[in-house]
Formats: structure tokens, C-alpha cells, sequence
């Protein structure tokens, strides 16, 4: 999948960021023109309980995972750094970095509500919505220093459309948990943006079996995978010498378990951001294979499908970041979903 773009992309160009010279990826230049940072009005109505803010803050944040390793690589540090501009002016703070240990590179960053930060500006208490805790995971880097293993992990994908072997994935299961281990999961927050979505669906849903959820964001998630049909072929053939080795009792049962599950699961919804012009993304908005959900599934949505109506149609932007905080985005809610998003969260409903 093509998603070293992201840096191309994310160069400021386009996509907002205040007048005066500075490098490209500076936030008062690459950053969003008119999101307004915190203040103690947001004690009375809180930003954060715009949709539309929420998403422009949390793919801010991952932009900020995307610097944290370009920083790494450009031996800029503490002021020099890039990254911080894109985390402080909504008072949160570095708290984790997730380190590949393959290659010495950042592919994620817990950041904490900052509450000194916060003081400073007479905000004593978290605005309403706003999460405790996020955890950012970013996309594949088309870099020396990190295209190997960023590589690897997406052909990993290709594969098998499972990154469950990586260690990145465990990684970034082990931050989730530790994330809401201490904040709760109801003050935790996951997003990602190309792979790295791909990583925040997937340890969502490893929690999410576990009846833990936490808000997740995936922007420009990979939606590709040549595995898919040889794999569906052999889930229908499991299911079939499941229903003939247990019976109609055994058929009574496994619909009860999963009537249940089904049930259960609903309280965690994931908020998907696609853009049609990105072959990447674009089959979980594939209406030739739209569909409602699933009667065995209880006749509900397993997912918030955001499509970008109003936005880049060339690839390289239409893949990138930058799109998803850019003032001008126009976004409509996919009120059909295809048959990708209800194979993805199959596994949630399965005993």
C-alpha cells in the first residue's frame, strides 16, 4: 500500500496554518487555521464535544507521531524539536513514546491532558469530552531509516489483513491497556492514520472482545487485502461443518451467543474517515458491496463511516493526513455499510 504519501502530504501545503516563515511541518504553518485552543470558556461549552474538533485535534496528534520520528532522524531535540507544536496549544503532553525495537524508530506517543499547562490559562479542570489520555499511531515514512520495517508491516497486511504478529501491535496493546489502566476507558482515546489505523483497529478490537472500549479514530485506514477471498471461502466452509457436526441445538446456541455478544459490543463504535480518491481506503465506501448489516449482527451499525465529499481527489492527497484537520473539509456520514467494515468486526460477535 502507498502510504509513505503521508509525509509528502503533510508539508503544509494546501491544507492550512497562519501567515509567517518557518519550516513546513511547523504548526502555525501546517496546522489548522481557525481550531481555537482552550480556554476557560471551555469549562462552560466544551470544544471538545464538537465532532469536527475532535477529529482535527486527533489527527494533530498523530501528525505529531509523524514528526516525533522525523525529529528523531534530524537529531532535532528538546525546543528544536517539531512535534511539541503539535500537542501543547491543546494542553496535552508527551507521556509515552512506542519505540520499534527493529529499527530504533517512533511509530506511536501516549500524550496526557497537560494540567499545568492547563492551569496556566485558568482551565483547573478537564473540559468536558476531552479525553484523559491518546494514543497516536502513525503511517508508513517512505525513509531510509524506517522504510523496512514500516514495509514489512505492510505487507503484513497485505497478507494476511492482520497485524497481529508485529510487534508494534503488541506494543501498542500493551499502551492502550496501561492507558486504561490508569485513566479508565472511558477517558482513553486511539487513533491512527494509514497503518498506524490499521494498528488502532486492531488493538480496539482486541479490547473490545475483552469488554473494554475505548474511543478509536482511524483516518485513511488500508482496506486492501488479496487474502480476503481465499479466507472468506474457508470461514463459510468452518461455519458449515460447525452447523452440520452440532445440529439445530448447537444452531439455537451459537445464535444466542451471538445475539448476546452482538449486543454487548454495540457500546464501542470506531469513527472511520475515508476518502473515495484513495484506493487505500476506498473499499470500506465500496457500494457496489454495500449492505446493511447483518440480521445475525442485530440489525445495528458496527461503525461511524466518515467519506469526505468535499476534499483532495489526487492519491497522494487524498491519502494524506492533512485533509482530516483542514477548515474546508466537507464530510458526510455513510449511512450503508459495505461488506468490508461488517467482515472486520466479524470476529467481535464470534463465541
Amino acid at each position: 500500500m502507498a502510504e509513505g504519501s503521508s509525509v509528502e502530504v503533510n508539508n503544509g501545503d494546501g491544507g492550512g496554518g497562519g501567515g509567517g516563515a518557518g519550516h513546513p511541518y511547523d504548526f502555525h504553518v501546517a496546522g489548522p487555521r481557525s481550531i481555537a485552543a482552550p480556554t476557560w470558556r471551555d469549562l462552560l461549552r466544551s470544544s471538545w464535544k464538537n465532532p469536527s474538533y475532535r477529529r482535527m485535534v486527533i489527527a494533530c496528534f498523530i501528525q505529531a507521531v509523524y514528526l516525533l520520528e522525523l525529529d528523531r532522524q534530524a537529531e532535532r531535540r528538546g525546543d528544536r524539536g517539531l512535534a511539541p507544536q503539535w500537542w501543547k496549544p491543546f494542553k496535552y503532553k508527551l507521556s509515552r513514546t512506542l519505540i520499534d525495537a527493529r529499527d530504533n524508530s517512533v511509530y506511536g506517543a501516549v500524550l496526557e491532558r497537560d494540567r499545568s499547562a492547563a492551569l496556566s490559562d485558568f482551565i483547573p479542570v478537564r473540559p468536558s469530552g476531552a479525553p484523559r489520555a491518546v494514543l497516536a499511531l502513525r503511517g508508513t515514512l517512505i525513509k531510509s531509516a524506517t522504510v523496512r520495517r514500516d514495509v514489512e508491516d505492510d505487507l503484513r497486511f497485505l497478507a494476511w489483513e492482520s497485524l497481529s504478529g508485529s510487534v508494534r501491535f503488541s506494543g501498542a496493546l500493551e499502551a492502550l491497556k496501561t492507558a486504561v489502566d490508569r485513566h479508565g476507558s472511558s477517558g482513553v482515546c486511539v487513533g491512527g492514520h494509514s497503518l498506524g489505523a490499521g494498528f488502532a483497529l486492531q488493538v480496539g478490537k482486541a479490547l473490545a472482545k475483552r469488554g473494554v472500549f475505548v474511543e478509536c479514530h482511524l483516518f485513511n485506514p488500508p482496506s486492501v487485502s488479496p487474502a480476503v477471498s481465499l479466507r472468506s471461502v474457508g470461514e463459510k466452509l468452518c461455519n458449515l461443518w460447525k452447523r452440520v457436526k452440532g445440529g439445530e441445538e448447537g444452531k439455537v446456541f451459537e445464535s444466542e451467543v451471538t445475539r448476546l455478544r452482538a449486543a454487548e459490543v454495540q457500546k464501542w463504535m470506531p469513527h472511520l474517515y475515508v476518502n473515495d480518491c484513495d484506493y487505500v481506503c476506498c473499499y470500506y465506501n465500496d457500494q457496489a458491496a454495500g449492505s446493511a448489516v447483518s440480521s445475525d449482527h442485530v440489525g445495528s451499525s458496527v461503525a461511524k463511516l466518515y467519506v469526505m465529499s468535499r476534499g483532495p481527489t489526487k492519491f497522494l492527497e487524498a491519502h494524506g493526513l492533512q485533509q482530516w484537520w483542514s477548515d474546508d473539509a466537507e464530510l458526510e456520514l455513510a449511512l450503508r455499510h459495505g461488506r468490508l467494515i461488517n467482515r472486520q468486526f466479524r470476529s467481535l460477535y464470534s463465541a
